[in-house]
């Protein structure tokens, strides 16, 4: 099992479970994602209620050394950046399912 779900297999996995064909569920997915990136970038939040909110926040400038040559001193431009903030039910859902560690 793959350690992670990429978007063609979450399309599997929700036609399956919706009963619609895979490629209506990729068009739905992918327009759903289309609208969150819109908002996003719009500086809007995206909240979904017991799974989480997505954010935006400015991370400004600042200094930094090039990886290829740390000797040489760069300035990292200002950038937005997106934050994601679990919500109570994922939360509880997630702490409930703790695998117990011996």
């Amino acid at each position: 099992m793959k350690p992670y779900v990429n978007k063609d297999a979450l399309s599997e996995i929700l036609a399956d479970k919706t009963g619609l064909q895979k490629k209506q569920m990729e068009e739905i997915l992918d327009k759903t994602l289309e609208e969150i990136i819109q908002i996003l970038k719009d500086g809007r939040d995206v909240k979904l209620t017991g799974f989480g909110t997505f954010t935006t926040r400015i991370r400004e400038s600042r200094g930094g050394v090039n990886p290829r040559n740390p000797s040489e001193r760069i300035q990292v431009p200002t950038v937005r950046v997106v934050k994601f903030k679990a919500g109570t039910v994922l939360k509880k859902l997630l702490k409930d399912n703790n695998p117990t560690t011996t």
